[in-house]
């Protein structure tokens, strides 16, 4: 089992930034490809970014393309999504998840473990 807690969440204005983190353990980080996800309430989970065991590459949705960044520290068992110019469409519960996968990173599916989610909040 791999065991996954998100911070960082909170809240900031418009065109602020804030950096999320998610502290694996259970089993040997670098086995895993590591996504983070969001939902809105009453809205559908959505991808937002991941980043490849394989190689480190990095996916990103359209509306994160350009203003977040997904980056890994394997020493400390940690990935990190830093948020730039943070909008009100933004403001939902952002997920970190793992998966044994290489592939199709956006798919929610892949996705084996999922941490508990911290609440991010855009004001305008």
């Amino acid at each position: 089992q791999v065991q996954l807690v998100e911070s960082g969440g909170g809240l900031v204005q418009a065109g602020g930034s804030l950096r999320l983190s998610c502290a694996a353990s259970g089993r040997t980080f670098s086995s895993y490809s590591m996504g983070w996800f969001r939902q809105a309430p009453g809205k559908e989970r959505e991808f937002v970014a991941a980043i490849s065991k394989s190689d480190g590459n990095t996916y990103y949705s359209d509306s994160a393309k350009g203003r977040f960044t997904i980056s890994r520290d394997t020493a400390k068992n940690t990935v990190y999504l830093q948020m730039n110019d943070l909008k009100p469409e933004d403001t939902a519960v952002y997920y970190c998840a793992s998966t044994y996968a290489g592939r199709s990173l956006s798919s929610q599916g892949n996705y084996g473990y999922w941490g508990q989610g911290t609440q991010v909040t855009v004001s305008s």
